[in-house]
């Protein structure tokens, strides 16, 4: 109960500021939301897109899942809420970008790289993260001699490229990027040194965006 009225206390602080002081930005946004971009982030709850970029409501159209993955169009029956959620942002709010915002230690690319890659039909986690099994094989190709951490990043870092892959698989996203109105951002966050990485399509590598602060021993292992 103690967390919990934690969380009411904090809403009433969120109230105080947005409609007892601040109620211009709620005033635009109930006639609708307007967001620039689409951040596809994990539900990890260390890793919170709207405290780490400090944007305000209404700026960001955030979509959560474990492991912040993006499964490739496929059509079915199946309910598909990340590719529900990505249509809606891109062909009804007409968003300008898509970032894919991994980070490290993440729970669910350690059970994929622990996992035997035998699925039940029941286990909906297991499911789910085996949409990175690529990512996963090429880390154990070309790793496969390194320690466990090693390999659970490489796989974090090549999961955002696998999933930057698959938006392009959307004929939706495909038309929009090709037209020049969309683009596609791979970012990691190593919550680790408080740094944040950016995929740079030309060196194929994960680049500083920002850097660790001068006091944290921070290297980058790509």
């Amino acid at each position: 109960m103690a967390d919990l009225h934690q969380f009411i206390e904090g809403f009433r602080e969120f109230q105080q500021q947005y409609f007892a002081g601040e109620t211009a930005l709620f005033d635009r946004l109930r006639a609708g939301q307007t967001p620039t971009t689409v951040l596809i982030g994990c539900c990890d709850s260390r890793v919170d897109p709207a405290i780490l970029t400090q944007c305000a409501p209404g700026e960001m159209f955030i979509i959560r899942n474990v492991a912040n993955l993006v499964p490739p169009f496929e059509q079915g029956t199946t309910n598909q809420g990340v590719s529900a959620a990505l249509q809606y942002a891109v062909t009804v709010l007409n968003v300008s970008r898509i970032v894919v915002l991994g980070h490290s230690h993440c729970g669910g690319i350690k059970g994929l790289m622990d996992s035997n890659d035998i699925v039940d039909k029941d286990d909906f986690l297991g499911r789910w993260i085996h949409i990175a099994s690529k990512a996963k094989q090429r880390v154990l190709e070309q790793l496969p001699n390194a320690d466990k951490a090693t390999q659970y990043r490489a796989c974090e870092l090549e999961a955002i490229r696998d999933s930057l892959v698959n938006l392009e698989t959307f004929s939706w996203i495909k038309q929009r990027l090709d037209s020049g109105e969309l683009s596609l951002h791979g970012w990691f966050f190593d919550f680790e040194h408080g740094a944040l990485l950016g995929f740079d399509e030309e060196s194929k590598q994960f680049q500083p965006l920002v850097s660790a602060l001068p006091t944290k021993d921070f290297w980058i292992e790509i």
